[in-house]
């Protein structure tokens, strides 16, 4: 049997990681429960403290309901180092596709996630090897890759 999972993002800014995260995933902000003008309203009535609401979105959905929910998770704390999970953000088609082919729809995917806030960091390609891949940086420094 399979299970039903989330995806949880520690984040000093879950604003601008879930409008970033929407965007380059093509998610939307996940609306709050069915009665509850907001999450804020939500978490409210379910006994959160104040200190431990966060006033706006920060979880988003497959509108397709085919990917796992992705919340973000407030912490005080900043990133300190290497993430031992990240994102692989698959665009260019397989192998079943011209390399060439691949490696432009990777750079356009690129370019478009770095107007967006990302950071490119490297070129994942070995000479002789059928793999080409981008490394980079979400807005606060989680990295993921995009190939």
């Amino acid at each position: 049997m399979s299970v039903k999972f989330q995806i949880v993002v520690d984040v000093r800014d879950p604003l601008r990681e879930s409008t970033f995260w929407s965007q380059a995933l093509g998610y939307q902000f996940e609306p709050p429960p069915l009665g509850y003008s907001s999450w804020s309203a939500y978490w409210t009535k379910v006994g959160v403290p104040p200190e431990d609401r966060f006033e706006g979105p920060d979880s988003i959905v497959d509108p397709s309901s085919g990917g796992p929910r992705i919340w973000f998770h407030v912490v005080e704390e900043p990133k300190v180092c290497k993430n031992r999970l990240h994102f692989d953000l698959r665009v260019g088609g397989g192998i079943n596709v011209p390399m060439q082919l691949r490696m432009a729809r990777v750079e356009a995917e690129v370019s478009r996630l770095r107007d967006l806030g990302a950071r490119r960091l490297e070129t994942l390609t070995i000479e002789g090897m059928d793999h080409y891949a981008v490394a980079m940086e979400d807005p606060e420094g989680n990295e993921f890759d995009v190939n």
